[in-house]
């Protein structure tokens, strides 16, 4: 039986992989968000080797440029979901790009062990993109107004319950602990799965996945690259970028 046109077209925008199924705006705001992640890690890493102050970093503006990037990675991580499964989840495509975000964080935990400077990340960007995966699942189901509604839940509960109960490293993915552990990135469930849950039903509410699917113009897509690899680029951006620091310290000898 051949597919009707408007089948079709359903099944390109759920396809995140096909060139024909991908929606040129989200990725453009991916390759943006990357954009502000490497200023960030720049940024960090001038202070780092010493180019700038080592509290610049920590200053109100630096502080909420970087909880703005790993807000809007996760708002899209939900957007996404929705186009790809809001018609009824794929199994093996989702579970094989669970596996890929997944094993990327296995291997951020690892290096982290040796490399990052303020802790080991037991839970950071990756890890989180990972579970609200799995908990975003369910919401695909849920009425917008619902998984709107539990966006704000998780956020307010994330911000205001704080219980030495949730302190053993063992619940650090839930974010609700007394002390905040040590950590060179630190994205718990409690608030951040509130921008995924609001991508989702954000989405939902725009009804994303039906809207037309269209080849971009070569310079759109030029420009969308980077956010149709945001995963490798996010693995390999700041190994490059700590690499370049210590070869120009060794070269100038400061």
């Amino acid at each position: 039986m051949r597919p009707t046109p408007i089948r079709t077209t359903l099944a390109l925008m759920t396809d995140p992989d096909h060139p024909a199924g991908r929606l040129i705006a989200l990725d453009l705001a991916r390759t943006i968000a990357i954009v502000c992640m490497v200023i960030f890690h720049f940024t960090f890493d001038l202070a780092l080797f010493g180019h700038i102050p080592p509290e610049t970093i920590y200053q109100p503006f630096w502080y909420y440029f970087a909880r703005a990037i790993a807000g809007s990675f996760l708002f899209l991580s939900g957007v996404s979901l929705w186009l790809a499964h809001g018609q009824g989840v794929r199994w093996r495509p989702f579970w094989v790009r669970w596996a890929r975000i997944a094993g990327a964080a296995v291997l951020v935990t690892l290096a982290s062990l040796w490399f990052v400077p303020g802790g080991p990340i037991w839970f950071g960007i990756l890890h989180a993109i990972a579970a609200v995966s799995l908990l975003g699942l369910a919401a695909l189901r849920l009425p917008w107004p619902a998984t709107l509604a539990l966006a704000a839940a998780v956020f307010a509960i994330g911000v205001k319950v704080q219980s030495p109960a949730f302190d053993p490293i063992w619940l650090v993915w839930t974010g609700l602990a007394e002390s905040r552990p040590m950590m060179g990135d630190y994205v718990p469930l409690f608030p951040w799965a509130a921008p995924a849950l609001a991508g989702i039903g954000l989405a939902r509410a725009l009804r994303i996945d039906r809207w037309p699917a269209r080849l971009p113009s070569p310079t759109l897509r030029w420009l969308a690259f980077p956010g149709r690899h945001s995963l490798i680029i996010y693995l390999v951006h700041q190994p490059i970028l700590i690499g370049l620091f210590s070869l120009h310290a060794r070269i100038t000898g400061g």
